[in-house]
């Protein structure tokens, strides 16, 4: 029969089960931390701050940044995807007012 000698590998494989429980401990909760952290930034509602997602500056009244966005656009594509843009919110706002 081989001789078992466990003095030091005992030692060795208890040393890896606690490295391996502790690296599990602190990616569990090292991304719940994450997912709470993710979670806030997405409940928080950005203000308007009168200015259109493009940089150009609207007034808000009756002008919608879509609207504004269209006065700075310069090339075709850009401004045939505004459109469409402006198709969904003109979609959207006959549903809501439906």
């Amino acid at each position: 029969m081989p001789d078992l000698d466990f003095s030091g590998g005992l030692l060795n494989i208890l040393k890896w089960i606690g490295i391996v429980l502790a690296a599990g401990f602190i990616g569990y909760f090292g991304r719940y931390l994450g997912m709470l952290i993710i979670e806030r930034l997405h409940k928080k509602k950005p203000e308007p701050s009168g200015v259109a997602p493009g940089g150009a500056p609207f007034s808000g009244e009756g002008e919608t940044a879509v609207e504004a966005k269209t006065a700075g656009a310069e090339t075709a594509g850009s401004r045939l995807k505004i459109a469409k843009k402006q198709a969904k919110q003109a979609v959207k706002k006959a549903k809501k007012g439906s």
